[in-house]
């Protein structure tokens, strides 16, 4: 069955080793017949969460807020697989990753039936190092109803761009995009 799978990037260099992984687990999917879309947060307009409430006094059904998130939402919404993708910088995910999760309390019970696959790259070669990221989008997760972590890329030991190249994670995230 033809899948929906939405990538999102928010690595700040194209062509860099989370985007390269995204692009893997695309060039597989769509080998297997998805329709696939990725997109770069760096290239979107999010701000970030206010805390007005007017998002909880709609029931969930959209934000104040006048930017690019809530084109970026009715993509989550309308997918089957998401590929969160992120650098880790001082053992966390990017801001801008960070800000995209906070936005979704707009519509996050809309968010249901997916399945997640995230992509972390980190300069530190401890996989260990990348739990508190994956952690955030475990919770994340836990927020959200029917959805499933499928896998993750834990990317270790590549911080210079390209470094990703010299290691077999482009090939692992080839094989599970290709799997969905």
């Amino acid at each position: 069955m033809r899948k929906n799978v939405l990538i999102i990037s928010s690595s700040p260099r194209k062509g860099g080793n989370s985007d390269t992984l995204c692009d893997e687990f695309a060039r597989g999917a769509k080998e297997s017949n998805n329709h696939v879309e990725k997109f770069f947060l760096k290239d979107k307009t999010i701000n970030y969460c206010t805390g007005c409430g007017l998002c909880v006094e709609n029931n969930n059904t959209g934000c104040s807020q006048n930017d690019d998130m809530t084109e970026v939402l009715d993509k989550i919404i309308n997918s089957d697989i998401i590929v969160l993708a992120t650098p880790i910088y001082f053992y966390a995910m990017s801001a801008q990753m960070k800000t995209l999760i906070d936005r979704c309390c707009a519509r996050y019970t809309q968010i249901k039936n997916k399945d997640f696959y995230f992509i972390l790259t980190s300069a530190d070669t401890e996989k260990t190092s990348l739990e508190r990221a994956v952690e955030s989008f475990r919770g994340f997760l836990d927020c959200l109803e029917n959805v499933k972590e499928k896998h993750i890329i834990y990317a270790t030991g590549v911080w210079k761009m390209g470094d990703v190249n010299k290691t077999d994670f482009p090939q692992q995230a080839y094989i599970l995009g290709k799997s969905v």
